[in-house]
């Protein structure tokens, strides 16, 4: 917390973007009311104050963790108790390694460079909130004051015109999880006997093929259709330009017609320099490795793996700020109605049953569709789940704390003179961990599900946001590309499931049953 909270000062005053660290400052610039407007500019109080959250709490935990004494030996056998079954100690190991996958943010995915270095000079756009221009890295023409397009400059200084003159280092996977729409992918085909196929495949070719002015760039020079594996159907081409100057038709390998227009002659025309004929994959595209893209595209051209990391990042971020909020809430609420009983406890009560009444979802969804489009953003809808997600955990403290507030030691502590909070936060609290630890998995697990079923019905984040529930529905509009539902449904099921582990050895091994206080 504190290194996190630190490095988030740090970039927001010296300009970098640190992975995870940058989230904070970067939310309170775009989300409506996380910033104020002053004389000077902009006061970004949501990233300031969780950068303060950040390093007070990182620096209260680590006095603490000195000042505190000998570790509790109930707690102990409870620590040994857990790692004893595996299920649960290896699901925990494997989520806290996806944690720290996510974590790297930038360096995993992202169509920007992390570094890039030309003329003996190196820059690191990635970790630059400033975007570069064509024209720092001498790209010249239409693209010279355009941002910089680092896949496109990867291959210009491979065999373009800036051939050696420097080299770009690419993130893990080189694609944004939105806002970085790819042209439609292509596969080679191959030839045999006169008749195509794709590459790896048995099966005569069906569809669309095209020869490409520029691969990268998606400009077709001509496109085909294929029926059986050979030319049979309309035939287009365009010139360098992208001007649509060629017609034809062919049947079963046969031309029988055809017509040009544009300059030149015709002849020149078919024997200008392209690619060899390749199998066009437009959007929702297949896996095609050899591209880069492992998991193929969404139906907006995203590339699926990023995408999928980019809700990966989502949940855990959701998980981090929506946890915090409701335990506070739900612990504080419980032990006060437990402990104070009468008039509070009766009017919590109440106020409770009206909310538990409500049907979660359906409300849910009402004040999520109520905020306009431009406010929505994740502090919105977590605020919206945090409103319906603290009596949960009220309700158990609340039973808690009428069955402990009887006992001796709180007898002894009231007759020692000690204050309401002291005996909340240092005698009640400490004997109900066992409920809140047990709780906490299964509460994520919600908030994971929650998050899914309202992207899945629209009702969710706004689409900048990668979400494997606006990903799940993709698929199911697209019945023909499996490779969106099966790799949403994997990811999805897998991390409940992992969740899921945790809870339950967590609960077996802080069953109050086996390690209490007072035995």
């Amino acid at each position: 917390m504190l290194i996190l909270g630190v490095l988030a000062v740090i970039g927001e005053l010296r300009g970098i973007d640190f992975p995870t660290a940058r989230w904070f400052f970067e939310a309170s610039r775009d989300v409506f009311g996380l910033k104020w407007k002053t004389a000077g500019g902009e006061f970004l109080w949501f990233g300031w104050l969780s950068s303060l959250i950040l390093v007070v709490g990182g620096a209260l935990l680590i006095v603490a963790s000195f000042t505190g004494g000998p570790p509790n030996p109930v707690t102990l056998r409870r620590i040994r108790r857990f790692k004893e079954i595996k299920r649960g100690y290896y699901s925990l190991i494997i989520l806290l390694g996806l944690g720290a996958f996510a974590a790297l943010d930038q360096v995993v995915v992202g169509k920007e460079a992390l570094a890039v270095r030309y003329n003996g000079k190196w820059y690191f756009p990635a970790f630059t909130p400033t975007p570069f221009k064509g024209s720092d890295f001498g790209i010249e023409g239409e693209r010279v004051d355009a941002p910089v397009n680092y896949r496109k400059l990867k291959l210009d200084f491979k065999k373009g015109d800036n051939a050696g003159r420097g080299k770009v280092i690419m993130p893990l996977i080189p694609f944004g999880s939105t806002n970085d729409t790819l042209q439609p992918l292509s596969k080679s085909l191959i030839e045999y006997e006169g008749i195509y196929h794709e590459s790896g495949a048995r099966n005569p070719y069906f569809g669309l093929a095209s020869k490409f002015h520029d691969v990268e760039e998606g400009k077709i020079h001509m496109r085909f259709t294929l029926r059986g594996g050979k030319l049979s159907g309309p035939v287009d081409g365009w010139d360098a330009t992208g001007e649509r100057v060629y017609s034809a038709e062919w049947v079963r390998g046969e031309k029988t017609r055809e017509k040009y227009s544009g300059s030149g002659t015709l002849e020149g025309f078919l024997a200008m320099e392209s690619s060899e004929l390749r199998a066009m994959k437009y959007h929702p595209a297949p896996p095609i490795p050899e591209e880069g893209n492992w998991l193929g595209t969404t139906s907006q051209g995203y590339d699926v793996l990023a995408y999928l990391y980019g809700g990966l990042q989502v949940n855990f971020k959701a998980a981090l700020i929506f946890l915090p909020i409701v335990y506070s809430i739900g612990i504080i609420l419980g032990m006060l109605m437990g402990y104070l009983g009468g008039w509070f406890d009766l009017a919590m009560d109440r106020l409770i049953e009206v909310f538990s009444n409500m049907p979660f979802l359906f409300v849910v969804i009402i004040f999520s569709s109520m905020v306009p489009v431009q406010f929505k953003g994740l502090p919105i809808i977590l605020a919206i789940l945090i409103l319906f997600g603290w009596m949960g955990i009220t309700a158990l403290m609340r039973t808690a704390a009428y069955r402990d507030k009887e006992r001796d030691y709180i007898a002894a502590a009231r007759v020692l003179g000690a204050g309401t909070p002291r005996i909340i936060f240092r005698h009640l609290l400490p004997n109900t961990v066992a409920i809140i630890v047990t709780l906490v998995p299964f509460t994520m697990s919600g908030l994971v599900s929650s998050l899914t079923a309202l992207d899945y019905l629209g009702f969710g984040l706004p689409p900048e946001y990668a979400t494997w529930g606006r990903l799940l529905n993709d698929g199911l509009s697209n019945l023909s590309a499996p490779w969106l539902v099966s790799s949403t449904f994997f990811v999805l099921v897998g991390l409940l499931v992992l969740i899921t582990f945790i809870g339950e050895a967590v609960r077996e091994a802080f069953d109050p049953k086996k390690h209490s206080y007072y035995r």
